[in-house]
């Protein structure tokens, strides 16, 4: 038993003879004293390992299980019910100088998923007054953002590029060549798992539900038009054979790492249609380091000018989310370059306080120019060239641009914005709210989860509020409303409980395999 093992204790090669042999006339021979040391050492070895494998269980069996139900419940109540500590954790006391870009991406995230709980029942696609009709309150400029997915996965592009480069920056402009290269590998290494990871994990779920036979209640009400009146998304399949859905899963993640291929819808979509941002993403982290690498020794100026240089040519090759990306490396140098970042106490005394007059007119200029990246970035998913408000801009689209026209305006307009917030305080203590500060935590879980939640609970709740409320005429809007009230708490929750059973398990896990296998410094 391993509470019996013998405990291991370092002997001398005169300690190891017995006190009744004679080294000179012993009848075993030196390879077979080596061959018991070599069993007595391997046997030590297993016993360790055994030891660490049993550990948990051991640690398992000591606890009462009353504990381990009270603590299983505990953990899925949702974070911010949890008390100070955990408020804490959400939203520290004192944030980071870029903390308004994970706000800011939290509340992308939610607007994707009120984008994608929108357009299975309306056509959100078109713009206010397209073809002389359209004309609800809910397509103004400004008011759809509130719904604009495809403008909010511009955002994250933009957010992905700025929060990616700002360490890489930094060190390049300090000249700090040493943490410069760390960085860099560290962030090229650890990308794969951080996107990667939680998505093998959420797809994984997926398929073991549909094995299992959860999304079988929902398959008829997933293609009934009486329900889903606009889109109706792929639902999940179930294969004949346990074997086949595996291997099919398999095929998927595979597919996943799209590096050299500008494919968009592959890979993951096999099993949620919202995930083919995540091999996007991935694959222009990458370029985008490639970018960082190749002008890390380049003055400002010239920097500057093969970015440029890099951005036309992405520019012209219709390659929307990459340029967003690199736009994001952009504006992270202006804001550097002009402080933006660093505490009023440490710039030159020339530039500690604007005067008050020059303060304010800079503000509302900032302020203003947010409101026209907002208008841009309202730009109609489609039918622009018919859309009051957008004929104009719409003819000023390239005709060599390739990809869906929607993405020119929405791109450069989440780009201003980006921009405009980072020059403005009050949109900045928007985006650090508590309240924009939780979904930024959640965000990309809350991302992995809306679709797969969506379809195997909210489906319920939409089919349990139509069914009191009906469809015909207004009644189906107030249904949805009603359905939209217990699906949103629902998607939320279980997004709360994926960020920390999942997410931050696998950013913790990707900084400690990276730990276990690079080279230790001397």
């Amino acid at each position: 038993m391993i509470g019996h093992a013998p405990k291991r204790k370092s002997l001398s090669p005169e300690e190891r003879v017995g006190l009744l042999d004679d080294p000179a006339f012993t009848s075993q021979s030196d390879s077979e004293s080596d061959s018991t040391i070599i069993d007595l050492d391997q046997h030590v070895s297993m016993e360790k390992l055994a030891s660490g494998i049993l550990a948990p269980v051991n640690y398992a069996k000591s606890i009462h299980w009353r504990v381990l139900v009270v603590r299983l419940a505990w953990f899925f109540v949702p974070s911010f019910l949890q008390g100070r500590s955990m408020r804490e954790q959400i939203r520290p006391a004192k944030l980071g100088p870029t903390a308004y870009l994970d706000g800011m991406r939290g509340i992308a995230a939610l607007f994707v998923y009120f984008c994608h709980f929108s357009y299975q029942s309306f056509g959100i696609a078109s713009g206010w007054g397209r073809d002389g009709k359209h004309h609800q309150i809910l397509r103004l400029p400004f008011i759809k953002l509130f719904y604009a997915g495809p403008t909010a996965v511009c955002v994250f592009f933009v957010i992905s590029g700025y929060a990616l480069s700002y360490k890489a920056i930094k060190n390049i402009r300090s000249q700090n060549v040493k943490d410069f290269s760390t960085g860099l590998s560290s962030m090229a290494f650890r990308r794969a798992i951080r996107l990667f990871l939680p998505t093998t994990v959420s797809t994984f779920m997926i398929v073991c539900l549909v094995r299992m036979g959860a999304y079988e209640a929902n398959r008829e009400f997933a293609g009934d038009k009486t329900y889903l009146k606009a889109v109706r998304e792929p639902y999940t399949h179930r294969l004949p054979s346990a074997y086949a859905q595996w291997e099919e899963w398999v095929t998927a993640i595979f597919l996943g790492f799209r590096v050299f291929s500008w494919e968009h819808y592959s890979g993951f979509r096999v099993y949620d249609p919202h995930l083919w941002t995540i091999p996007v993403e991935f694959r222009s982290s990458l370029y985008l380091f490639l970018v960082l690498l190749a002008t890390a020794r380049l003055q400002t100026k010239y920097r500057f000018l093969t970015l440029a240089t890099v951005m036309y040519v992405t520019y012209r090759r219709s390659r929307w989310d990459f340029l967003l990306f690199l736009f994001g490396m952009a504006i992270v140098e202006w804001d550097h370059i002009r402080g933006a970042h660093v505490p009023v106490s440490v710039l030159p005394l020339g530039e500690k306080e604007a005067k008050p007059a020059r303060l304010r007119l800079k503000t509302i200029f900032w302020n203003l120019f947010s409101v026209f990246a907002l208008y841009l970035m309202s730009n109609p998913d489609g039918g622009g060239k018919t859309t009051p408000g957008w004929v104009y801009l719409t003819s000023l689209i390239p005709e060599w641009w390739e990809c869906d026209q929607n993405r020119y305006w929405q791109g450069f307009g989440s780009v201003l914005f980006v921009l405009a917030v980072g020059h403005s305080q009050w949109w900045q203590r928007v985006f650090n709210s508590a309240i924009s500060q939780y979904f930024g935590k959640i965000s990309y879980a809350l991302y992995l989860m809306h679709g797969p939640v969506g379809k195997l609970i909210g489906f319920h709740w939409q089919k349990w509020a139509w069914g009191i409320t009906g469809v015909e005429g207004n009644w189906y809007n107030i249904g949805w409303v009603l359905g939209a009230c217990f699906c949103i708490p629902t998607v939320i929750w279980t997004a709360d409980i994926f960020w920390r059973a999942v997410d931050i398990p696998s950013v913790k896990f990707a900084r400690w395999f990276e730990g276990k296998v690079i080279v230790k410094a001397n």
